[in-house]
């Protein structure tokens, strides 16, 4: 690839981080390399294993154990903070040919960084390096700002049902 183009995946349905995987899948099998950046996420999470499993893939968590449900605490600022300085060194040295900067969208809406830091990390890319941006509530600025946007919209979920996150499809 000559020139890398940016992708946000947001909205509230199902499916961002999972459409970001598939999307590293496919490059893996075309013989490319992925840094996968999970912001605010710091549980346990199946695609972690996938580090082990694939090659030419690389996964780091930029959070605690828990989500953000309320106000973010000083370790969480503190983390997406470490997490954003890691990637915009990653992006830069151009290793990778895709860098997927997961749950971004989430940082930026709970202030633990600006989505102009975020578009500045990015646009400091080496210039062959797709990115991929996930998360629900894109900031306008970041939407502005990329080559592709597409927008989950959930119509139905099992979950409303009752029905927890399963080891393997939601987690």
């Amino acid at each position: 690839m000559d020139k890398g183009y940016v992708h946000v995946y947001t909205g509230n349905g199902k499916g961002k981080t999972t459409a970001a995987l598939g999307l590293s899948l496919r490059a893996i099998c075309a013989g490319k390399k992925v840094y996968f950046g999970q912001f605010i996420k710091g549980m346990e999470y199946s695609e972690l294993k996938s580090q082990s499993l694939l090659p030419n893939f690389e996964i780091h968590q930029f959070g605690r154990d828990c989500f953000i449900f309320n106000d973010p605490t000083e370790e969480d600022i503190k983390l997406a903070k470490k997490g954003l300085d890691t990637c915009k060194e990653v992006l830069a040295e151009g290793k990778h040919h895709i860098v997927v900067l997961d749950e971004l969208n989430i940082a930026i809406y709970y202030n633990l960084f600006t989505a102009e830091e975020a578009i500045d990390a990015i646009k400091n890319r080496a210039s062959h390096v797709e990115v991929i941006v996930t998360g629900r509530y894109a900031d306008e600025k970041l939407i502005e700002f990329a080559d592709l946007v597409t927008e989950m919209k959930e119509i139905k979920h099992y979950y409303k049902q009752g029905v927890s996150a399963r080891k393997g499809i939601e987690n």
